[in-house]
């Protein structure tokens, strides 16, 4: 309703409970210890696990963002073929699956691979049951080491994303030197010709002029 005039303000609502209807957030240093402490917590829990799937590196969707490198949904089956990792068993083993991306560069595929196969080296894989090893499991001397070792227990995640990965795989950072010179560069020689076209005139009349005048002065 539109308010006309110096009228009383209809239905004016400015006696709000505060007590019941207003929140405030003086409790989040609070939440955020919290919160802290069950990320220790839950990685102590699942230790010498690492607390994330792992997960493909993809780039940002459009142009203007695909420069950034960031954490997938999932591998393709194409990758987890060429790492000769059954998809059946990925999940099982931490590695996340998206059956439905697609990928489109092989420079991608042979980063995500490197990434499965890296990851499948460094993958000790403990028996069900204790003591009873079956033919994936890893031997008795890993599964010991990797349980004595403290540094499984700090929470980390599955081989992190660097979001400056592509120049370290193929992908050329340029400089100042790669970008072509005044004399090649092909916008400076449409500008250019483009300004003769519109000057040729003025240059024309600005050339007879100066022509006329040293005639002048001849005589």
């Amino acid at each position: 309703m539109a308010i006309k005039h110096n009228q009383q303000l209809p239905n004016n609502h400015f006696r709000k409970d505060w007590q019941r209807r207003v929140r405030v957030h003086f409790d989040q240093p609070g939440r955020k210890s919290r919160r802290r402490a069950a990320r220790l917590s839950k990685a102590a829990a699942v230790a010498p696990r690492p607390v994330d799937k792992l997960r493909p590196v993809v780039r940002c969707p459009t142009l203007k963002y695909n420069r950034r490198a960031r954490a997938g949904r999932g591998f393709t089956l194409v990758e987890l073929k060429e790492a000769g990792i059954p998809r059946k068993l990925a999940p099982t083993i931490g590695i996340s699956v998206d059956h439905r991306r697609q990928t489109t560069s092989q420079e991608a595929l042979a980063l995500n691979v490197e990434r499965l196969k890296t990851y499948k080296a460094r993958l000790i894989l403990f028996p069900r049951k204790s003591g009873q090893h079956k033919k994936l499991d890893s031997s008795a001397e890993d599964v010991k080491a990797a349980t004595e070792d403290k540094i499984v227990k700090k929470m980390h995640a599955a081989l992190p994303i660097d979001s400056g990965v592509g120049l370290k795989h193929g992908f050329k950072e340029i400089s100042k030197g790669d970008l072509p010179s005044g004399e090649e560069n092909a916008f400076r020689k449409l500008r250019v010709a483009r300004s003769d076209a519109r000057l040729v005139g003025v240059r024309e009349k600005r050339a007879k002029a100066k022509e006329d005048a040293e005639a002048e002065k001849k005589k």
